[in-house]
């Protein structure tokens, strides 16, 4: 029987990759950050399929195991989302008002606002003019005939006289 370790390699295939400028390198959506010195480098690379770990060779030399960087979330663990403008700003009004709390004592001096709106009555003045967009009568017949050509878009005249 042979150690776990052991028993990786044997899952492990080759697949030759060209290291971007970066020095990192993408395998199955995730991406590897290797040594800078195989930066635009065509290198080798072993990945199997218990691995999570990734190595790599180039010429003579082997280089590894590289952790991935940035990949996908493991499990119970989540991404916080960027916040807005508009969230920032409420973190900041918050950080303000606590900066700015008043003691009771101050509080207590002023008048509640509440028993000086209980005397305040609201100036009311009645709408007086009629609505004429809503008219429920025309004056004439001729009104209502132009209204209803208004309304057609087109004369009267040229309608069929079943309409």
């Amino acid at each position: 029987m042979c150690s776990w370790e052991r028993f990786c390699t044997f899952a492990r295939e080759p697949e030759t990759r060209k290291v971007a400028v970066d020095a990192q390198v993408s395998v199955a959506g995730v991406r590897y950050d290797v040594d800078p010195d195989l930066a635009g480098e065509t290198v080798t690379l072993w990945f199997g399929l218990y691995d999570d770990q990734l190595y790599v060779e180039h010429g003579e030399r082997r280089y590894g195991p590289y952790a991935p960087s940035g990949g996908p979330i493991p499990l119970h663990r989540y991404r916080s989302f960027k916040k807005t403008r508009s969230q920032q700003r409420a973190d900041r009004l918050e950080a303000l008002a606590e900066q700015l709390a008043l003691p009771q004592a101050a509080l207590s001096e002023v008048p509640p606002l509440s028993a000086s709106f209980t005397t305040f009555a609201p100036v009311t003045q009645p709408f007086t003019d009629p609505d004429p967009f809503h008219e429920l009568t025309f004056r004439s017949v001729l009104d209502a005939k132009r209204a209803i050509a208004d309304h057609l878009g087109m004369p009267l005249a040229k309608l069929a006289p079943d309409q």
